[in-house]
């Protein structure tokens, strides 16, 4: 049997410990936020908060995930309340939806860890696939979500320039 926390619960599953996360979180615990997207890591959409770090789902173990906390988009914030959820909503950045709750989640894990990422760090903390092109709308509202997230009005920063240009 393995055992850790899922969005503040103790779970145990009697599942084989090689079972991957997503395929616990999906069929056992009914979390069908993480999405399956590819199956080798690629495309984010299985991402999830691991202990801190945004981990593909599809290639983690549940053996491996023994003793940790797991936090799906399930556990991130029931009324979308969360800084990541408030911008892309209110940017009107979501179309189809299907990469969202992986891309949210590696934002999320993101923001924990820098309250002013550039857009250069945005782009390298969330290689998520977006089949329909969010990119742009993307880097805008979570910009809008790092003044969410910092008690800050609603107009997000400008731009930031690429780190290899010369002002």
């Amino acid at each position: 049997m393995t055992r850790f926390t899922v969005n503040g619960q103790p779970v145990e599953y009697r599942m084989d410990p090689q079972t991957p996360l997503l395929w616990a979180l999906r069929d056992a615990s009914n979390l069908t936020g993480t999405k399956y997207g590819c199956g080798t890591g690629h495309c984010g959409a299985c991402t999830v908060d691991v202990d801190g770090e945004a981990v593909r789902a599809c290639q983690v173990s549940i053996g491996a995930a023994e003793g940790t906390f797991v936090t799906t988009i399930e556990g991130l914030s029931r009324d979308r309340s969360h800084p990541v959820q408030r911008a892309l909503l209110e940017n009107n950045t979501i179309q189809c939806g299907y990469c969202v709750p992986g891309i949210v989640m590696a934002a999320s894990v993101l923001l924990k860890k820098n309250k002013q990422p550039s857009d250069d760090e945005i782009k390298k903390a969330i290689p998520n696939i977006c089949r329909c092109g969010i990119y742009p709308r993307l880097l805008d509202a979570l910009r809008k979500a790092a003044v969410i997230a910092n008690g800050g009005g609603d107009e997000p920063p400008s731009p930031t320039p690429p780190e290899d240009s010369k002002e």
